[in-house]
């Protein structure tokens, strides 16, 4: 085989990161390169046009910010909505915007998955016709009170594509690992789970591994959540726990789980994650940098928070790199 021209590696790259949800080091090994070749040449084709990022804002951001916020997350698509002074009102908001990515994502004869979280129960139900699909639940039943629940939500997209669906019928968390894989051994449960290999579109939502920021969090002890503490937890994806860096943190929590896994996420070809609020923005970080993110809904305080970071970043590189060229031009003064 003809080994592929520059600009063609720089697209095969781009395909693979963006579209694949492949991480840097699984692409690094793919071409033989460093995951630092493979960095430089992303940055490569974005700059020549051959990797475009989509951001779309009906706020107040610059879009020149919000670009370079996506390319830094690594994310093919950012929508930023307005920040709302009322939760009910921003989660409105942000189910709104959700979906329309929902409805202009789907194609004829995909397989969409969703999880579950108030504003993706409320998406549900903005979303008003679909192309025909198969549609699965991503995460077993972690009802809230006063807020509706996975197999409602599901319904409302089989009902609005026409096609089959697949409810995952048991809870998102269990009582132990015993439990769990006891469940899993009902077809219809394991039916489900299993589909979630045929994704192509998926949706979930950002939470952080802290109160209230969490609706997992909430409904389990505080034995689970020192563990996810200690792993280094700082984001949670349908009970799915993310360190910093973007790895999976597996604790005991994690056997107890009734869910589509990291693994699936990042095999599915577009995931479109929600978050919101200031507070969220380590999450949201880590879940980029887990490779389950390819379009980001999010509001203003949130873009906000990540555009700071992004500078604080920026700046401490620009402390080191300053650093090791003094260190270099000491150690050349000294070798003359």
């Amino acid at each position: 085989m003809p080994q592929p021209t520059h600009e063609e590696l720089l697209a095969l790259i781009g395909r693979d990161y963006y579209l694949g949800n492949r991480s840097k080091v699984e692409i690094a090994t793919t071409y033989g390169i460093s995951r630092f070749q493979v960095a430089r040449m992303l940055d490569e084709a974005r700059a020549e046009g051959i990797v475009k990022i989509e951001v779309r804002t009906p706020g107040s951001m610059p879009p020149k910010d919000l670009h370079q916020l996506a390319a830094w997350l690594g994310i093919r698509k950012l929508v930023v909505v307005k920040t709302a002074g009322d939760e009910v009102q921003q989660r409105d908001i942000l189910a709104r915007a959700v979906a329309r990515e929902l409805m202009g994502g789907v194609r004829a004869g995909m397989t969409l998955g969703i999880s579950w979280s108030r504003t993706l129960d409320l998406a549900a139900r903005y979303v008003t016709e679909l192309p025909k699909c198969d549609v699965v639940q991503l995460a077993g039943a972690l009802p809230v009170a006063g807020d509706g629940n996975p197999l409602e939500l599901i319904q409302r997209l089989g009902q609005a594509s026409n096609g089959r669906t697949w409810p995952l019928w048991a809870p998102l968390v269990v009582d132990s690992a015993a439990m769990a894989s006891g469940l899993k051994l009902q077809p219809e449960i394991s039916d489900a789970l299993r589909k979630a290999d045929e994704l192509d579109i998926a949706v979930i939502a950002i939470g952080a591994w802290a109160p209230s920021l969490s609706t997992v969090w909430d409904r389990v002890d505080n034995a689970a959540r020192e563990q996810g503490i200690t792993g280094g937890a700082v984001a949670e994806c349908s009970g799915r726990l993310i360190d910093a860096a973007g790895s999976a943190v597996v604790t005991e929590l994690d056997s107890r789980i009734l869910g589509v896994s990291l693994s699936q996420l990042k095999r599915t070809p577009m995931v479109v994650a929600v978050g919101h609020g200031a507070e969220r923005a380590a999450a949201v970080r880590a879940a980029s940098a887990a490779g389950i993110v390819s379009t980001l809904v999010a509001d203003e305080s949130l873009a906000t928070a990540l555009i700071k970071e992004k500078g604080r970043q920026e700046t401490d590189q620009k402390v080191i790199d300053s650093k090791e060229i003094d260190l270099k031009e000491y150690q050349l003064k000294e070798k003359l």
